[in-house]
C-alpha cells in the first residue's frame, strides 16, 4: 500500500500529511496470501465443529443430496412428471444438479453470520477480514467432493461412464465458488450493521431454489426466457455443471457467458462493498 502524501501550505511553512494510501488488488491478494494458514485453520475448525458430536458425522454431507435427490424423484419426476434431460434416469440427473446448488446453499447459510461468529477475532486480532468469508466458501468443498463420491457411484450403479466434458467442472465450481463469495460478502458486511440478514437467508435460498434449473432442466424452459434465467449465476452452473459431467445435449453457451458475467459483477460489488465497511466492523460489531 502506497502512502499519500498531502501538502498543507501554511504560509511561511509547510505541514505534510501522511495518510494510507488505497491498496491495489494485487497487494489485497498478496496479504490474503501471507495469511494463508489462518484461512486453513478456519476451514478445518469450521469443518470440525460441523461435525462435532454428531451420529454420523461427515456422512451427512452424503445423507442430505441422496436423501433430496429420493424426494425430487417421487414428488417431481414421479407426481409432478418432469422429465430428465440428457436421456439419463431422472435420479442421476437430480443428482447432479443438487451438488452444486447444496454447495451453494451452504455457502450462504455459512458466510451470512461468519463475520459476527468470529467477533472475538475480527475484535482483537489484525487480519485480512477477507479471510473470515472466504473460509465460510471453501469449507463446504469438502462436502461436495464427498457427495461427488455418490454420484460417481450412481454412474456405476446405472452402468454409464462419466461424458469427457467433466474434465471442465472444476470451471463451474468456481463459478459457484464465485457467486457464493460475491454473496456472501455481500451479506456478512450487512449482518454485522443489521441483524436480521440471517432470518432473510432461508426465503432467499427457498426463492433462489425454484428459480434455478435444480428439479427441472433449460430445455423445459421457452427459448426467450433463457437469457433471462442466466441472469441468475447458478443457472449457469447448474446447467454447465449438469452438461460437463451427463455429457449430452447442446450446451448453452450464451447462459454460461451471461451467468458468468453476472457472478464476476456480483463478486466484484461485493469485494467494493466489504473493503468499503471492514474498517467499522470492530466498532460495530
Amino acid at each position: 500500500m502506497d502512502p499519500q502524501i498531502e501538502v498543507l501550505d501554511l504560509g511561511a511553512s509547510r505541514l505534510f500529511r501522511v495518510k494510507p494510501g488505497r491498496p491495489s488488488f494485487a497487494a489485497e491478494v498478496a496479504e490474503v496470501w501471507a495469511y494463508r494458514e489462518l484461512l486453513f485453520f478456519l476451514v478445518w475448525r469450521d469443518v470440525k465443529l460441523r461435525y462435532k458430536q454428531t451420529v454420523l458425522g461427515a456422512l451427512w454431507a452424503i445423507l442430505q443430496p441422496f436423501v433430496a435427490m429420493v424426494i425430487f424423484t417421487i414428488i417431481f419426476h414421479r407426481f409432478a412428471g418432469i422429465k430428465a434431460e440428457y436421456h439419463v434416469p431422472y435420479p442421476l440427473f437430480a443428482f447432479a444438479g443438487m451438488l452444486p446448488w447444496l454447495y451453494f446453499a451452504s455457502c450462504l447459510t455459512q458466510s451470512s453470520t461468519s463475520i459476527v461468529g468470529n467477533s472475538a477475532l475480527v475484535t482483537k486480532v489484525f487480519f485480512p477480514r477477507l479471510i473470515i468469508p472466504l473460509a465460510s466458501v471453501v469449507g463446504p468443498l469438502i462436502d461436495f467432493f464427498l457427495a461427488f463420491v455418490v454420484l460417481v457411484g450412481m454412474f456405476l450403479w446405472y452402468g454409464r461412464i462419466p461424458h469427457w466434458h467433466v474434465i471442465v467442472t472444476p470451471f463451474f465450481l468456481a463459478l459457484a465458488l464465485l457467486t457464493a463469495l460475491g454473496v456472501g460478502l455481500w451479506l456478512s458486511a450487512l449482518n454485522v450493521r443489521y441483524r436480521d440478514v440471517p432470518y432473510v437467508i432461508p426465503f432467499l435460498t427457498q426463492i433462489w431454489f425454484f428459480a434455478t434449473p435444480v428439479v427441472y432442466g433449460l430445455e423445459s424452459v421457452p427459448l426467450k426466457w433463457r437469457s433471462i434465467m442466466a441472469l441468475n449465476p447458478m443457472t449457469g452452473v447448474i446447467d454447465g455443471f449438469r452438461w460437463a459431467v451427463l455429457g449430452r445435449g447442446v450446451p448453452h453457451y450464451h447462459v454460461f457467458a451471461i451467468s458468468a458475467v453476472v457472478s464476476i459483477l456480483i463478486t466484484i460489488s461485493g469485494l467494493w462493498y466489504f473493503k468499503r465497511v471492514e474498517r467499522h466492523f470492530a466498532d460495530v460489531i
